[in-house]
């Protein structure tokens, strides 16, 4: 049988992935989930038909949205993640062992079940002490905390539906409140490339609420143009200010893609992505 998957792309562009069997469809209350099994990728988690992870290159993501910002901050101890329903940014905090604790805020209950299910190397943290997860609306349980975070990583999907009001300048105005007077934000922000004008309005709302906010970038080839971009946003500390290096030595043989030659360079973007920010 000769089945592939086909994620559209807004611009008249695609992606295909030839695929073994599907493992898993349904519905929550949010979102339609599926989880294929590939020929070459392992098994891909789709929201809404489109590519969350693949388990052969998920690294590229989550190591970056993790580790960027808890190496920027000189003692970080508190984390709270919004979104992330599959376990990978949990898995990649909790390998910082300066972190006390680490609150997850996963609205859909039942994509935090499927991955447990069928990607266990990516779910692997659930049963830490350290891990609390809740499953709540983040936008409602930031605002309803303040004073309380070293890092905030809003691990969202793409800003439509119930992950719109994650992209608002309020929203960030909730973040910033929820910061202790030196954390860091850091969030997942599409790609120059496809999403440019979702990116302006970002940037710009982030600019508006934060002092200092930079743009950096990992390369994932799952996702549209393969160049994914993340905002970073910080109370006090500028990008590879404070970077605690000695740290990242200690860790970086046990990881597949971040390591101190990536944190050093990330932050370098082309000439047009720039102009986002």
């Amino acid at each position: 049988m000769n089945l592939w998957f086909t994620e559209y792309y807004e611009n008249d562009t695609a992606l295909s992935i030839k695929i073994k069997k599907t493992l898993f469809s349904g519905k929550s209350k949010f979102q339609k989930i599926d989880v294929l099994e590939s020929e070459h990728l392992g098994k891909i988690l789709l929201l809404d038909d489109i590519i969350m992870l693949t388990e052969a290159h998920e690294f590229a993501y989550h190591e970056m949205i993790a580790h960027v910002p808890l190496f920027h901050h000189p003692n970080p101890k508190k984390v709270l993640i919004i979104g992330g329903g599959d376990g990978g940014t949990a898995r990649e905090v909790l390998r910082h062992s300066c972190i006390e604790e680490c609150i997850m805020c996963e609205i859909d209950e039942m994509v935090v079940k499927i991955s447990k299910e069928f990607l266990p190397n990516v779910a692997s943290e659930f049963e830490n002490p350290k891990l609390k997860l809740l499953y709540k609306d983040g936008v409602k349980f930031i605002e309803e905390n303040t004073n309380k975070f070293d890092i905030i990583i809003i691990d969202s999907t793409d800003p439509e539906g119930f992950a719109e009001g994650l992209f608002k300048q309020k929203f960030y105005q909730s973040v910033f409140n929820c910061l202790k007077e030196d954390g860091i934000m850091v969030a997942q922000a599409e790609n120059p490339y496809y999403y440019f004008d979702i990116q302006k309005d970002m940037f710009n709302n982030l600019k508006n609420v934060f002092p200092i906010v930079s743009m950096y970038l990992s390369f994932v080839p799952f996702y549209p143009s393969g160049m994914w971009a993340f905002a970073f946003a910080s109370k006090k500390y500028k990008p590879l200010e404070k970077v605690r290096f000695d740290d990242i030595k200690a860790i970086e043989g046990s990881l597949r893609y971040f390591n101190s030659d990536i944190i050093k360079s990330c932050f370098a973007l082309p000439n047009f992505a720039k102009k986002v920010i």
